[in-house]
């Protein structure tokens, strides 16, 4: 074994078969038996070997590997939307590279080239809240591979998407904050270059507008939506004596930091004010009281990103791709956090 790693000449010199033919077993080829399969199986699992996916890529044009970039994987709607996108992506016998940007620029720019030097055959991505320059992804489409964006995109890059409704799930997660009689409802946001945040603002401003109640700037707080950012976004408004009757904010994780204010200083909830989060993350539903929050369907958003990826990766000629955007319904999840009466 070179370099202590075994390869398909050792697993061939063991079971006294040709290399073709170990190949050919590896990669479940139906003119070899199930028998032979069986057995190559078992010494290479012996020998602990691990395909060369670049020396794969070299011979046969294809890798099997899908580069995925998210800001974070530790995000229940980030970890979902991979679990959607690898079901699909195994059950086609394709490995899934994770790489996390953490929203930052650099690392992003780093995450795409590494992925484009592991050979991957194409690359799923969220964008980066930092991501103005999009270069690295351009490069991704000048090698002539696939590049389908979800979530966080941008209209810089004339390719596929799969997002939610951001602007329908805000609207009807403020008109549902009106209909319980809400007036002054403070709006957590993010950074307006970031489309998912752009729109969830409008959505929340047009259901303000709809039953005639006037957008005030002073209830709108921008802040990277992090716990301790809720928390001092809430403070703010508190100090600053602005009447408030109820806070939508555009992640589950500040809505969670203004709760714990909100009780620090005495609220009610939901009797004094009246809350709703975004992303449905699994504490919502643990929180005293349950949180009111927009379910963002990230499992099927994952499995249709994998399809419309694989709907490319399969044109004979990818010059004739027409990119096509697929948005998905959110579903707003009523919990004790937004009504009086306990109507879960």
């Amino acid at each position: 074994m070179r370099n202590g790693k075994a390869t398909i000449h050792d697993i061939a010199e063991k079971l006294q078969v040709t290399a073709s033919t170990v190949s050919r077993a590896l990669n479940n080829n139906p003119r070899i038996s199930d028998a032979t399969k069986k057995k190559v199986l078992k010494v290479a699992k012996e020998l602990n070997y691990q395909p060369n996916n670049i020396a794969s890529a070299l011979r046969s044009g294809r890798s099997k590997l899908i580069g995925v970039v998210v800001p974070t994987a530790n995000r229940n709607f980030f970890s979902s939307v991979i679990r959607g996108i690898e079901e699909i992506a195994n059950s086609l016998n394709y490995k899934v590279v994770i790489s996390q940007s953490y929203d930052d620029y650099e690392k992003e720019v780093q995450t795409v080239e590494a992925l484009l030097n592991a050979q991957v055959d194409g690359v799923i991505a969220s964008v980066g809240k930092t991501t103005e320059n999009v270069d690295h992804f351009k490069k991704i489409l000048k090698k002539g591979i696939p590049l389908v964006l979800f979530d966080r995109v941008t209209n810089e890059l004339d390719v596929s998407q799969v997002v939610i409704d951001d602007h329908y799930g805000a609207f009807q997660a403020t008109e549902h904050l009106i209909n319980e009689g809400c007036k002054r409802i403070v709006h957590f946001s993010n950074s307006q270059n970031i489309n998912i945040y752009k729109e969830r603002k409008r959505g929340y401003e047009d259901a303000l507008l709809k039953h005639g109640i006037p957008v005030d700037p002073e209830l709108i707080r921008f802040s990277k939506l992090q716990l301790e950012d809720g928390r001092a976004s809430m403070q703010e408004v508190i100090d600053a004596k602005i009447p408030f009757d109820a806070v939508f904010s555009s992640s589950d994780y500040s809505i969670m930091g203004a709760m714990q204010v909100l009780k620090e200083n005495g609220y009610k909830l939901p009797e004094d004010v009246k809350l709703v989060g975004f992303g449905d993350e699994p504490f919502t539903s643990f929180t005293e009281p349950t949180l009111t929050t927009v379910n963002q369907k990230s499992i099927p958003m994952g499995k249709i990103t994998a399809e419309t990826f694989f709907e490319i990766l399969n044109q004979k000629d990818q010059t004739n791709n027409i990119p096509k955007k697929t948005i998905l319904k959110p579903e707003l999840i009523i919990r004790n956090s937004s009504i009086n009466h306990q109507k879960n």
